[in-house]
């Protein structure tokens, strides 16, 4: 048996919102430590990856590792009878069918219950290589996500530079170009060697979809390497984390 309650229901339904315009159809896999997710978007561009830790849920019981296939999208719908103050608990049997998600609102003596139908999808994860990131810097996600959409506004792409001192965003587009340079102190910034800085370009569609985190934490944590794709991380609470890569945009040197 799988059972799994979160206090603030809001919490999951955020996490359904920030993925469901990247993937569609996901194994969440549940295990008696916690439950992950692995998935990249159809263009095989960008991955999500989020984990959610036993210790962040008010109970949880896992009796054995379960591979739940289900659509986000649908998921997202059943996500909207989620309200404010409810709580949700995520349960189903060993062999399961379908993923059964209850509601409860002890304010308004209010219980919804759903039983969301599970699908059967190759069960293929991807490997994540580690990789030692040369340049990491920690801004407030609401800055970062209003930056991304005023950048999208001007260009398409969008090119990151991170060194120990400061972050560059640099756009060009039809009508110009130019940067913005945020300066950051010692303990905000963190690289292996003083002298390394990591120069990348994005596409800002990509990362304006990732915004949709931002609600989940007040930070986000950018991590980058040369010719590596870009690391997004938001810390969901006391609960896990949610993290997005994405594949550099390939220019041309001249």
């Amino acid at each position: 048996m799988f059972e799994a309650k979160l206090t603030d229901g809001t919490i999951f339904k955020k996490i359904i919102e920030a993925i469901k315009d990247l993937v569609t159809d996901v194994n969440i896999d549940a295990t008696p430590t916690g439950l992950s997710l692995q998935a990249m978007d159809s263009s095989h561009v960008a991955l999500v990856n989020l984990h959610l830790g036993m210790e962040g849920f008010e109970r949880y019981r896992c009796d054995r590792n379960l591979t739940l296939g289900i659509s986000i999208t649908n998921l997202a719908k059943v996500m909207k009878l989620v309200n404010q103050n409810d709580s949700i608990t995520l349960k189903c049997e060993d062999e399961p069918t379908y993923l059964t998600i209850v509601c409860q609102n002890q304010k308004h003596d209010r219980t919804t219950q759903f039983n969301v139908n599970l699908i059967t999808l190759d069960s293929e994860h991807l490997g994540i290589p580690e990789t030692e990131y040369t340049s990491e810097i920690t801004m407030n996600s609401g800055e970062f996500s209003k930056l991304c959409k005023e950048l999208y506004a001007l260009s398409e792409t969008v090119e990151f530079e991170i060194s120990t001192t400061f972050v560059k965003f640099a756009v060009e587009g039809e009508i110009g170009s130019g940067s913005i340079k945020i300066q950051t102190s010692a303990d905000e910034a963190e690289t292996s060697r003083p002298e390394d800085t990591v120069k990348l370009s994005f596409a800002l569609r990509y990362l304006n979809l990732f915004n949709k985190a931002y609600s989940l934490s007040n930070q986000v944590k950018l991590s980058m390497a040369a010719e590596t794709p870009l690391v997004v991380e938001y810390e969901v609470e006391s609960l896990g984390t949610l993290k997005y890569y994405l594949a550099p945009k390939i220019t041309d040197q001249t």
